[in-house]
């Protein structure tokens, strides 16, 4: 078992990481960044593919480097995962792939990371994952009759992995809407759930080009809905654990395209999902879009409410000092774990990191002026 010791340990490589270890580095602190993909920006490669962002090129940079791409274009999954790995090489950063970390304990005053047989010993480190890491179905997913193929929008890559015939998309957020218009054609198609509402304007028309998209990208989810502002925090509360509104798919897209709308699937009689108005759905197939479990369960410290959800203020455990978290929803605004608000965040905590270090190398410095210590 091999043993390190360094600074600051930061937990994932994807924009959260590589923009507080941008940070980081700037301030001159020691600092290494783990990553479980093989390449920095497998995240993104590795989404279904016909995706794009749902903010424009220019409001998806990280600090230090624009996006290579015209500025109200919308980049694909591809695009997104090469320009990280581009970020991270233009920089410098300490990346190393293929370690996936096991588990985050307390070893007296530090931390203890485990991955495999290599432990680090750290006085910080950085959780910088989002909460969307393990996928989520409901309990009875496992009652669906055998012959129906079943896929998370996690696995799910394009409509070739799916059998011939009928398909419920469950879970109408903007996975749901995007990968139901992307398996519609050839196949009668319905998506289920609650409308989560979507965004009044076109993202990719002139008026969002012209205004739109700095004004709710910017101000309002940058600047107004945060955890300093009463109607933030009052956002924040619901927006947690819901849905959020569809970015560039409308309602009219999904009728036009032949997609139908129906309520959630609540159960499973005689082997088909069942909606909540009763009717089952003699499908085929099934695309669960119903969300990821946070997937903290190798961080062994009491950090979690009974939700699951980790305690922190703005990013900062109060409980475990060195202990921090970045790129989660909501954790200091609304636009916290979009690639546009994730360098706010990581610049704060990065200066932090940087703050204490420096008192502790000062607490270690002799006063010149003070009396020698005597030795019995």
């Amino acid at each position: 078992m091999n043993r390190e010791r360094i600074n600051t340990v930061v937990i994932g490589g994807g924009q959260a990481g590589l923009s507080v270890g941008y940070h980081l580095k700037r301030t001159g602190v020691p600092f290494v960044i783990l990553d479980a993909s093989g390449r920095v920006g497998d995240a993104w490669r590795n989404r279904w593919d016909s995706l794009r962002l749902f903010t424009p090129a220019r409001f998806s940079s990280l600090d230090g480097m624009p996006f290579p791409a015209a500025p109200h274009s919308f980049p694909t999954k591809d695009a997104m995962g090469d320009y990280l790995e581009t970020y991270a090489r233009h920089f410098q950063l300490p990346v190393r792939n293929g370690v996936r970390v096991e588990r985050l304990s307390r070893l007296g005053d530090r931390f203890l990371v485990v991955a495999g047989d290599q432990q680090y010993e750290a006085d910080n480190v950085v959780v910088a994952m989002t909460g969307w890491q393990r996928p989520r179905v409901p309990a009875f997913a496992s009652e669906l009759h055998p012959r129906i193929v079943q896929i998370h929008s996690f696995n799910y890559r394009n409509p070739s992995q799916l059998q011939p015939g009928d398909v419920v998309v469950v879970g109408a957020g903007n996975s749901g809407a995007e990968i139901a218009l992307d398996v519609v054609p050839g196949r009668e198609t319905w998506l289920s759930g609650p409308d989560t509402g979507h965004v009044p304007f076109r993202i990719d028309g002139l008026a969002a080009r012209l205004l739109l998209v700095r004004l709710v990208l910017r101000v309002v989810f940058h600047r107004i809905l945060t955890v300093k502002t009463p109607i933030g925090r009052k956002a924040r509360a619901k927006m947690l654990h819901r849905g959020e509104p569809l970015v560039r798919t409308k309602p009219q897209d999904l009728i036009a395209a032949g997609v139908k709308r129906v309520p959630r699937v609540v159960r499973v009689e005689n082997g088909l999902p069942v909606l909540e108005d009763g009717r089952a759905l003699d499908v085929r197939n099934v695309i669960w879009c119903t969300g990821f479990h946070s997937g903290f369960s190798w961080i062994d410290l009491p950090v979690f409410d009974s939700n699951g959800d980790a305690k922190h203020d703005s990013g900062v455990v109060t409980s475990e000092p060195g202990l921090y978290f970045v790129g989660l929803k909501f954790l200091y605004a609304a636009s916290s774990s979009a690639l546009h608000g994730v360098g706010r965040d990581a610049a704060r905590i990065a200066a932090r990191i940087s703050a204490t270090r420096r008192k502790a190398d000062e607490a270690r410095v002799p006063d010149p002026g003070a009396a020698p210590a005597r030795v019995a």
